[in-house]
């Protein structure tokens, strides 16, 4: 199984980028696929999660209404578009995905796969 994430860049404050994640091997439909993020010097912290069994999306409380999650599922492909970037949205993002639900989707050690990082870089 692999995730490919890209997307990351250099934005400006009040930017936007769209992250890309793409999974080869294996479907989620019963697990769930999204977005972590780790700042230097900090944890792993969850982002966002598209639910595959119930089709639920969950978000960061810092990040609902800038961010959006979407799927193609012939492409077995997610999206986070990242509107309104604030410097503080700074760090590497990980695709990370789970083959079996778990109500602790914000913990990133409950995570069976991820991808290698993408970096996004917001400025002042």
């Amino acid at each position: 199984v692999q995730l490919q994430a890209c997307g990351g860049g250099v934005v400006q404050t009040g930017g936007s980028l769209r992250l890309s994640c793409a999974a080869s091997g294996r479907t989620f439909s019963r697990g769930a696929m999204g977005w972590f993020r780790q700042a230097p010097g900090k944890e792993r912290e969850f982002v966002a999660l598209l639910r595959g069994d119930a089709g639920r999306t969950y978000y960061l409380d810092s990040v609902k209404g800038r961010f959006t999650l979407s799927s193609d599922n012939a492409k077995n492909a997610g999206y986070l578009q990242m509107n309104s970037l604030k410097p503080e949205d700074t760090a590497v993002y990980y695709c990370g995905a789970r083959d079996i639900w778990n109500v602790q989707y914000y913990n990133p050690n409950h995570y069976n796969y991820w991808g290698q990082g993408t970096l996004v870089t917001v400025s002042s």
